[in-house]
């Protein structure tokens, strides 16, 4: 009786030193997610399990993270910090792809970040990543002049406004807050921009990185007023069909899921890079759901380039990293040739590359028993995918 007593004391003090569903971050469910998502403009969400040691380890710091942030007094609608419990909301889980726990989203204006939020876990390192969530994302230029000197290698919206205050602007702050990591924005006001507009009419326009981009600035014809068709314009102009992979970049693109085809560049040389987008666009765009096409700095990546067997000399070159193993493509200055990439790409997705790679070309004129099985390059780009490491995974892929 004495050990039956205390186990259930001891259950007691467990239970009244922390209870996970009744403080700091809100509680949510099935009935209450979508209103949350709907009436803030940034929700930062705790996915976990009570069962996961990480996620229990977690939630006593994420909860008084939000009490913080809640007495920093943000106005109503800016900002909640909330959580799931995954086992009993099975269906958000599902909806937004949660295979590992705790995982952390940030959702602005209702769409889920790109990316989880990997930084520090303290309740500072939370609490200043709400506050930079919050800033103004948008840079305000005091004269035209100003627009000339933007940095060549970035994508830029610019904004030309009467005031700060108008509702065009407000939705273009919105806007940027979910784009800011993809392109930077540009906002001129009063007599910094009233050149570039009729009174009363806000112009938006879409400027192309020109250090690698041929792209003339593009007006947006829509509704200014309207989040979808405004966000939808800046993303398809800001989130390119070719994009540069990064080691701060690398983990985000891996997650993706698709095979990548890169070209490897000298960082002086735009002209390849320039060559390649152009080829991309013109033959390639129906391939866009199944590869992604990358630029990559050849020394900060040297390493792949070992792997092909190859060095920075003999920069550009273009690869394919399936996470399975890297196929060369033979010849850099071959993809000019009309359908050559594609080909290539074709080779990948039926597997001739690998097949040729371990027994050589297929010709089928030509049949010999002397075959000598080789291994084509292992992936270079899977060691940069997020660590399983970090996470309890979902029971059923332990």
């Amino acid at each position: 009786m004495f050990s039956y007593k205390r186990a259930s004391l001891m259950i007691l003090i467990c239970y009244s030193f922390y209870n996970p569903t009744d403080s700091g971050a809100v509680q949510i469910t099935q009935s209450n997610i979508d209103m949350v998502l709907a009436s803030n403009e940034v929700v930062f969400i705790n996915f976990y399990a009570e069962w996961c040691k990480f996620s229990n380890m977690l939630m006593p710091i994420f909860d008084d993270a939000a009490e913080e942030v809640t007495k920093a007094g943000y106005d109503t609608g800016k900002v909640v910090m909330g959580k799931v419990d995954c086992d009993k909301e099975a269906s958000i889980a599902t909806r937004f792809h949660i295979s590992k726990y705790p995982t952390l989203k940030l959702f602005r204006n209702g769409l889920p970040a790109k990316k989880e939020y990997r930084g520090q876990r303290s309740v500072e390192a939370f609490a200043e990543f709400i506050k930079k969530q919050l800033t103004d994302s948008i840079i305000t230029f005091s004269s035209l002049k100003e627009l000339q000197e933007l940095t060549e290698d970035k994508r830029h919206i610019i904004g030309y406004m009467d005031r700060r205050d108008q509702p065009e602007y407000e939705m273009l702050r919105k806007v940027a807050a979910n784009l800011k990591d993809e392109c930077i924005f540009h906002a001129g006001f009063g007599d910094a921009s009233q050149q570039m507009h009729p009174p009363g009419q806000p112009v938006v326009v879409f400027r192309a990185d020109t250090k690698t981009s041929t792209e003339p600035d593009e007006t947006f014809r829509g509704n200014l007023l309207n989040f979808d068709e405004l966000y939808h314009w800046i993303q398809q102009k800001c989130i390119p069909v070719v994009r540069e992979i990064t080691f701060e970049n690398a983990e985000e693109l891996t997650e993706e899921g698709l095979p990548f085809l890169i070209l490897f560049h000298h960082p002086t040389d735009s002209e390849s890079v320039k060559k390649y987008k152009d080829i991309i666009s013109r033959e390639l765009q129906d391939e866009k759901e199944k590869i992604n096409f990358l630029t990559a700095d050849g020394l900060r990546f040297e390493h792949p380039l070992h792997h092909l067997g190859k060095s920075v000399s003999d920069l550009p070159l273009i690869a394919i990293d399936s996470f399975r193993h890297m196929y060369l493509f033979p010849n850099y200055s071959d993809m000019e040739i009309p359908g050559k990439l594609k080909e290539f790409l074709q080779d990948l997705y039926s597997g001739k590359l690998h097949r040729e790679f371990h027994y050589g070309p297929e010709n089928p004129q030509v049949v010999t028993n002397d075959i000598k099985v080789t291994t084509p390059p292992e992936s270079t780009f899977k060691k940069l995918a997020p660590s399983k490491n970090r996470y309890t995974l979902l029971r059923d892929e332990l």
